[in-house]
């Protein structure tokens, strides 16, 4: 069994527990569920010339810990008065150290979209992605079918919430791939394997549709690379680890920031 299989099922038994426990009806009462989502597109589409979608992200099974000591409110508010299109939150616990209380802190002090990062399975998920404050959630085309693809999409849209479909190779794209999605990604790692690589982005290039918004996710360091997949169609990048292994992650984005804001 690869961690993606060992992270599928956690995550099985743990929406398992979570609907014993919180019914939809519950999570519709929420005081975040009524309200207007920040459309990460939007400011993807405004970024000149590329957006970055920041992460907060304390581990990962393929680096173990990267940063254990940043506060979670604080690095988000950082992340969106940097400059960032949306930030990203890890909301796993057992694999990357997340919860979802980071991003109800987070939601708390900032007004930039919230990407809710996690392995979504299931319906509740996505009322319980809403009911915390986010604005956009991730679809693993890797452990879904076509047809949930297209399921969850469609219920998120209801909802308010904006869709980013992850894929990792053409398999992926020709099984998964769902017109109304709002973003694209590709994630340059292989989550069975955990290399990476960002000739993966530069190489599904060619056969992903030229409308759609694309977003090049992981392996991502220098605004060299971010150069170099903007010119193959991506308006967006999703960058953690980069951030997140030193002191002050929000003041490395502006770093980046100050960056791409001089080829602009």
């Amino acid at each position: 069994m690869n961690v993606l299989d060992k992270i599928v099922q956690k995550k099985r038994d743990e929406v398992t527990f979570q609907k014993s426990v919180i019914s939809i009806d519950d999570l519709t009462k929420s005081n975040y569920f009524d309200r207007q989502c920040h459309s990460t597109v939007e400011r993807l589409t405004r970024a000149v010339p590329y957006g970055i979608i920041s992460e907060f992200k304390r581990q990962s099974p393929s680096k173990g810990v990267i940063n254990d000591k940043a506060d979670v409110a604080q690095v988000a508010k950082g992340y969106c008065e940097a400059g960032a299109a949306a930030v990203s939150i890890l909301t796993d616990q057992e694999f990357f150290g997340g919860n979802i209380e980071d991003l109800q802190r987070a939601r708390k002090h900032m007004n930039c979209p919230v990407l809710r990062k996690d392995f979504i399975i299931d319906e509740f998920q996505i009322y319980k992605t809403k009911a915390i404050g986010a604005d956009l959630m991730l679809l693993i085309a890797a452990i879904l079918t076509k047809e949930e693809i297209a399921r969850f999409t469609d219920l998120a849209h209801d909802l308010g919430l904006e869709v980013l479909l992850e894929i990792h190779n053409e398999d992926e794209f020709h099984k998964g791939y769902y017109e109304p999605v709002d973003i694209l990604g590709v994630n340059n790692r292989d989550l069975k394997q955990f290399k990476t690589t960002i000739q993966n982005s530069i190489d599904l290039a060619k056969i992903l549709p030229k409308e759609q918004v694309k977003i090049s996710e992981s392996g991502i360091s220098t605004t060299a690379q971010m150069d170099l997949l903007a010119q193959a169609g991506y308006k967006g990048f999703l960058i953690g680890e980069q951030f997140m292994k030193h002191e002050d992650p929000a003041d490395e984005l502006r770093k980046f920031m100050s960056m791409t804001a001089e080829k602009s």
